[in-house]
């Protein structure tokens, strides 16, 4: 009979490092849903569905294909198309290449949004992460983002984002 491995408690210091990045992971995509609803009207799922169809060739994905790049569930996904649609700011089409699947389209109204938006949001970002970093920082933040996400999900696209060097 094996004995039981002891569980690898975390250190003080790690215990300390955990809970700041718990509480980070916690209390920055609140702050940017708060800044997206107070001066756009969309939560931050909304925004990261319309900005991902934005950068989409033709600003259209598969449903599918949406879902996972924000790490949503199609269900989750499709009430939030829902909202949007009603806005005006997205269209829902069978995918004419296969009907099995669903195509999401960004209209010129949620182009609109987007861009209206943007500005904004990007600078709360500016504010909430950069801002308090010095240049090295960042660099640390980024390097150790990608060591995290590598260790989840080693096809994630963040990891070979020629841009993100």
């Amino acid at each position: 009979m094996e004995t039981p491995q002891q569980p690898r408690w975390l250190t003080d210091e790690e215990m300390r490092t955990w809970l700041a990045l718990a509480s980070l992971l916690l209390k920055l995509p609140t702050a940017l849903d708060a800044q997206l609803h107070r001066d756009a009207g969309v939560t931050h799922f909304e925004y990261g569905v319309m900005a991902n169809l934005s950068e989409a060739p033709e600003r259209t994905l598969r449903m599918s294909e949406l879902a996972a790049l924000t790490n949503g569930s199609l269900s989750r996904l499709s009430q939030v198309v829902g909202r949007l649609e009603k806005k005006g700011c997205v269209r829902r089409t069978p995918d004419p290449s296969d009907g099995r699947y669903t195509l999401a389209t960004l209209t010129d109204a949620g182009w609109a949004k987007i861009v209206e938006t943007a500005p904004g949001y990007v600078e709360e970002v500016r504010r909430l992460v950069f801002d308090p970093l010095t240049k090295a920082q960042t660099r640390q933040l980024r390097d150790i983002g990608r060591r995290i996400v590598r260790s989840i999900d080693p096809d994630n696209r963040c990891l070979t984002d020629p841009h993100s060097s």
